[in-house]
């Protein structure tokens, strides 16, 4: 039998309760360490060109803020940033990846072996997690049903604030407490508002471990992450379909000959 000493129990103690572990009283709202505040200058290279390298490792120095673990898959390139063709990182940007954006047919799949009355029919699920930096938002945009010409209809989601703090934006309001933007001071109203094309009238905000759904299909809706940034998690149908309000944007990062054409 072997005898474990009291000074080899109390060693173990320490380390049960020491190393990566969040404090029982841990919110999510508040990072565990500062997040760092970077200028938008930081993220382009001399000739003006988006650095994805940067804006990557911008997102894993606020995970390990917040204590988020990071697998390999959030190394790879499966894990995307977009600047969306401004050349405006540090206030309208985002992260993301897709766990899982799924679409088949019953009857296909696994061992295929199901034989039941849903045989043909088509399902379509998603897994997706978006990060923000702070101050950080994603372009107002909707997803319009059957892009994918599969018959699918319109995307509908509902996101849970992991870590963070977001104020979401939408097209109509709902039963949340809504507010109307147009009540936001001038210095706190979202990126494009007061343009033609800008089509959100309000807004809701939320912390860390809070959910909140779109509930009108089609409808245009985007983010903006609070001080602190944020990672949220999205459950969603299939993802077939985006569209931004504003006819001009791209989903891609900014080369030097466009950023040029932007500070002209």
């Amino acid at each position: 039998m072997i005898k474990i000493s009291t000074l080899s129990l109390l060693f173990l103690a320490a380390l049960a309760f020491t190393g990566c572990k969040s404090p029982k009283n841990y919110t999510g709202l508040e990072p565990l360490s500062p997040v760092s505040q970077m200028e938008n200058s930081d993220f382009y290279k001399a000739d003006g060109a988006f650095d994805q390298d940067i804006a990557k490792n911008a997102y894993y120095e606020m995970m390990q803020s917040y204590h988020y673990p990071i697998p390999a898959m959030l190394k790879s390139d499966e894990f995307w940033v977009a600047d969306f063709m401004e050349g405006d990182f540090a206030k309208l940007g985002m992260a993301g990846i897709f766990w899982k954006n799924v679409e088949g047919k019953y009857g296909d799949v696994g061992a295929k072996a199901y034989t039941g009355e849903f045989k043909d029919a088509s399902y379509g699920y998603l897994g997706h997690e978006i990060f923000l930096l702070p101050g950080q938002m994603l372009p107002e945009h909707n997803h319009f049903g059957n892009g994918s010409k599969k018959g699918f209809g319109p995307k509908m989601e509902t996101w849970h604030i992991r870590h963070g703090s977001v104020e979401f934006f939408g097209e109509y309001k709902g039963e949340a407490g809504e507010t109307a933007i147009a009540d936001m001071s001038d210095c706190d109203k979202p990126w494009g508002y007061g343009q033609k094309w800008f089509k959100s009238k309000y807004v809701k905000k939320l912390g860390a471990g809070e959910l909140y759904s779109l509930n009108d299909p089609e409808s245009y809706h985007f983010m903006r992450a609070g001080k602190n940034g944020a990672i949220v998690a999205e459950y969603a149908t299939y993802h077939n379909d985006v569209k931004f309000s504003n006819p001009a944007m791209q989903f891609g990062n900014s080369e030097a000959e466009k950023i040029t054409k932007l500070k002209k």
